[in-house]
């Protein structure tokens, strides 16, 4: 568990490192707040096209071997973005990116086949945690090396050589989950003519809504950190230091909330109602969005919303892995994964459309509704849960 974590955090540094500066990089070469969003959008399509096969892949040839892969080509992605010089080359290079984007679901998956059922929440809360810490130092580098004249290409280098860094330690450190029993056994099951489809082992797993939940879920994250450095752009003349110092912190929350405190409240209070609680603070601090026009409640709505939403990843993936058969467990996380990525696709392209017909107030509102839903759901399934 500590390995993985290790790897997957080098992996989350590159990834944050452009989180902040996106926004800023992209109006540099004539992109408005539309091309923020479709930029966005392709990387995220990509990522859900190809999220079930890299599951499928790791399920026939092992966690490791496409962890590594998956990390080779988020170098080239990132070093590709810092390279650009024209709008196209930002799309080209976010594209590639996505579809090469296919670690988190092979690594939750890796996380599933190394722990039990008891400690599984742990085991999520920590690649959450990695998530966390890669946002605390991932963002806060980005937005410092990107300095006050603007220049985007050393951190996205420094992105790239994270990701190098992810793959020597991936290569001597980590062990494989899968044995080679197992992959055989997982290759023969999937080139059986008898083999069962995704939906059909996410029916009997009763378990298809969850994929639909992960959709909504990103949908909902994926706008919020896309608006709110547009939104402080425009209220504050905030620049990609400031969002990158905002974001630290964010992510240092994180990492106290998912790998210190998971473990601890999923078995004081259990996996359904802290899932509750989480969502009701995703959904409190959207509607403190909606009203805040002050520095300190634009800040604290952006803590408080992404406090609870952070935190519901790894429950979710928890119920979800505890539902879902072990053979099938790379695929059916690859496709959770993927559902994700759709979810990121909807999101960023909604707010857009929103920001430009109602504003940024009428868009943190029109999210407060969606997660309202997410709530209630989660409610009716946590009394399911109590009978």
């Amino acid at each position: 568990m500590p390995i993985l974590f290790g790897v997957v955090l080098l992996d989350l540094i590159g990834f944050g490192i452009v989180i902040p500066i996106l926004p800023f990089l992209s109006p540099q070469l004539g992109a408005d707040e539309i091309d923020i969003a479709l930029i966005i959008v392709t990387y995220a399509a990509c990522a859900g096209i190809s999220g079930p096969f890299w599951g499928r892949l790791s399920d026939r040839y092992g966690r490791k071997p496409i962890i590594m892969l998956c990390l080779a080509g988020g170098a080239l992605g990132y070093v590709a973005l810092g390279l650009a010089d024209e709008l196209w080359m930002v799309f080209l290079a976010r594209g590639f990116a996505g579809l090469v984007a296919g670690n988190f679901g092979v690594a939750s998956a890796m996380m599933a086949d190394i722990t039990g059922p008891e400690n599984r929440a742990k085991g999520m809360g920590l690649i959450g945690a990695a998530f966390g810490l890669g946002m605390v130092l991932g963002p806060l580098l980005g937005g410092l090396l990107a300095g006050d004249d603007g220049s985007f290409t050393l951190p996205c280098i420094f992105a790239g050589v994270m990701s190098l860094l992810a793959i020597v330690a991936a290569a001597i450190f980590l062990p494989e989950s899968l044995t080679p029993e197992r992959r055989a056994a997982n290759r023969a099951q999937q080139k059986s003519p008898e083999r069962e489809s995704t939906l059909e082992v996410l029916k009997a797993s009763n378990a298809r809504t969850f994929i639909f939940l992960y959709a909504v879920h990103n949908a909902c994250v994926s706008s919020a950190t896309y608006v709110f450095p547009l939104w402080v752009a425009h209220e504050l003349a905030w620049t990609a230091r400031e969002v990158g110092i905002v974001f630290g912190i964010q992510g240092m929350i994180m990492v106290v909330l998912q790998g210190g405190a998971m473990g601890a409240m999923v078995r004081a209070i259990g996996e359904w109602r802290l899932l509750a609680i989480t969502v009701a603070l995703f959904f409190i601090g959207l509607v403190v969005a909606v009203f805040a026009d002050t520095m300190p409640m634009m800040v604290a709505s952006m803590f408080i919303s992404m406090s609870g939403a952070t935190m519901c990843m790894p429950l979710l993936n928890t119920i979800f892995t505890q539902r879902t058969p072990a053979r099938y467990r790379g695929r059916l996380m690859g496709t959770s994964a993927s559902s994700s990525s759709w979810g990121r696709v909807f999101g960023p392209l909604l707010s857009g459309l929103a920001l430009a017909v109602i504003g940024y107030s009428g868009t943190w509102g029109l999210w407060a509704v969606v997660v309202a839903f997410y709530f209630a759901w989660v409610l009716s399934e946590y009394r399911k849960s109590r009978f």
